[in-house]
């Protein structure tokens, strides 16, 4: 039987404009890659109460936390919110964080994607950048559209969970990339980036020429915690390095082992 992953509705229509018609099209491939790398995904609707998504976080041995059209709330980082900023998703973040302390306190594997990333990185205290082109520049454009799927290169962390993920011969944009090297082009399609990492997270890629952080990911060796800028999704049966994401992620869910409950009181 397969693992069960929960991911949550992407937007909810309280706050984002045409959320259905953004959530029809962007969660079928995140439930695409996640079908082919071996898991079954569990939809959470936003609309259920804390106590419905518990019993379905009972069931799931890892989450998903997928991108969003809304922003994160800037007083969740102690920022007064900038002009530039979209409308956060009090929906989507009530369930975010319910799904983040589900799998903090169990240690159960997470990938978090674009916003997802932003969401998990202020759950653990870290800050954002509001708006990459008025507050770092137009050096890298971080949102040509969803449609380009080599957008601008990174480079990845030698030695991090994500290094060992890259193919050794991967090809992309033209440029032969080593394994060793941790350099490959992403898609891009966001305007707020991590900007402080928040706690026991390391920065495992950056944009090289501006430096947005563009991964950071758990300093833990037992605990799979993958967050990443880009959409991996996008991508799944085109890149060899976007489906080892997944299967990394996949794979981690598989061998998850509940904690007890005292570990995760005294260790969480």
């Amino acid at each position: 039987m397969s693992v069960h992953i929960a991911i949550p509705e992407p937007t909810s229509p309280q706050s984002v404009k045409d959320s259905s018609a953004y959530n029809l099209r962007s969660l079928p491939q995140y439930l695409h890659s996640l079908i082919s790398a071996g898991a079954t995904p569990i939809p959470i609707p936003l609309h259920e109460s804390p106590q419905r998504v518990a019993k379905i976080l009972s069931t799931v041995q890892g989450i998903l936390l997928p991108g969003s059209p809304a922003d994160i709330d800037p007083q969740k980082y102690g920022e007064a919110r900038n002009p530039h900023s979209a409308d956060p998703d009090p929906a989507r973040a009530a369930v975010d964080e319910l799904l983040l302390q589900d799998a903090f306190n169990l240690h159960k594997p997470i990938l978090a994607i674009c916003q997802g990333a932003q969401a998990l990185n202020t759950w653990c205290n870290g800050t954002l950048i509001q708006d990459i082109p008025t507050q770092v520049g137009m050096e890298i454009d971080h949102a040509p559209g969803r449609t380009l799927l080599e957008a601008h290169a990174v480079d990845v962390t030698p030695g991090t969970r994500l290094a060992a993920l890259i193919p050794r011969h991967a090809h992309t944009n033209g440029h032969s990339e080593d394994e060793n090297l941790g350099h490959l082009y992403i898609n891009s399609s966001h305007h707020q980036a991590i900007r402080t990492p928040g706690d026991n997270l390391i920065v495992s890629a950056v944009s090289p020429l501006d430096k947005v952080i563009e991964a950071v990911e758990l300093a833990s060796p037992i605990h799979f915690v993958l967050a990443v800028q880009w959409h991996p999704e996008r991508t799944y049966d085109a890149s060899a390095f976007s489906r080892n994401i997944f299967h990394a992620f996949v794979h981690a869910a598989e061998t998850w082992k509940p904690r007890r409950i005292e570990e995760s009181v005294l260790h969480a």
